[in-house]
């Protein structure tokens, strides 16, 4: 092998591992995501933040699908690379197919290889890149499954965060302008603790699933971005009543929403000292809010 083959095999392991840390970060660590895929998603979501209709709701599917997109990609130009220093030397040819040799027939017989489609035509005759072959095989059917664990684990955390929304919108039109003071104490407590409870489990799943937060909901009754401010008046309403279970109750919800505020802060960029703050500026990010006119009260 020259230098040229030396350089161009690197460059295809560099491409191949970095689809596999970039699959790592973002399927197995826990509250990670890798450059790759945190690239496009955010790409992707700043792209489609000033575009009006349904654009905007579907950027995060858009890029779900060019992430899958990047990674097959990455892997298939990175084994293509391996091979093309060994072709056609290295590799055994059907009767009557044609011997190129040229990145074309490398990156056909990647594809192949990372299908699992073993049309057979073009076989890795050296046992070091039968070996290759077969790991990239095996990666290639590990890929597809770990894209369809993705894609089913994101949508339960995305049903969350609306069942939550939702349920914040049942209790203001069950309550009314009273809010909690129409409820009996107890019965009030222990429905904002499950709130409470509710806004953890989602904080975890944007920890865990930072892809959900590009999510953007097109209608407000299931958007947190548009009623969680509603939650920090209940909570606020409960902390100033006379009844003990029920201040406990404020307490709990006030402290599961600032770690909500403090996940959006870290993770996501938002600005503001206050919790309010942090929360007006998520809504304002997923058109739920109009921004401030300059010089209006």
């Amino acid at each position: 092998m020259d230098f040229g083959d030396v350089l161009l095999t690197a460059l295809g392991a560099g491409l191949i591992l970095l689809m596999l840390a970039d699959v790592f970060r973002t399927l197995l660590y826990p509250h990670g995501s890798g450059p790759v895929s945190r690239a496009i998603m955010r790409g992707l979501w700043l792209l489609t933040r000033k575009l009006r209709g349904r654009a905007s709701t579907i950027a995060a599917p858009l890029a779900m699908a060019a992430v899958i997109a990047a990674w097959a990609g990455l892997a298939a130009i990175g084994w293509a690379l391996l091979y093309l220093p060994h072709l056609p030397e290295g590799f055994v040819y059907a009767e009557s197919v044609p011997q190129h040799g040229d990145f074309t027939e490398a990156l056909y017989v990647s594809l192949v290889t990372l299908s699992t489609v073993g049309f057979g035509e073009i076989v890795a005759a050296h046992p070091l890149l039968r070996l290759v072959a077969s790991f990239q095989a095996v990666t290639g059917f590990g890929l597809l499954t770990a894209t369809v664990s993705w894609i089913l684990q994101m949508y339960p955390a995305l049903i969350r965060r609306r069942a939550l929304a939702h349920d914040l919108n049942l209790f203001r039109e069950a309550a009314g302008s009273e809010g909690v003071a129409s409820l009996n104490p107890q019965h009030a407590a222990g429905l904002l603790e499950s709130l409470a409870r509710n806004v953890a489990a989602v904080s975890i799943d944007l920890l865990s699933f930072h892809e959900t937060y590009y999510f953007h909901e097109a209608e407000q009754r299931g958007s947190l971005p548009a009623t969680v401010a509603y939650a920090q008046q209940l909570a606020a309403d409960a902390q100033g009543s006379k009844n003990p279970d029920l201040q406990f109750a404020g307490r709990m919800l006030y402290a599961a929403l600032d770690d909500l505020a403090e996940v959006l802060r870290g993770k996501f960029g938002h600005p503001g000292t206050t919790s309010s703050d942090v929360f007006d500026s998520y809504a304002l990010h997923h058109k739920h809010r109009h921004p401030p006119v300059p010089g209006s009260e």
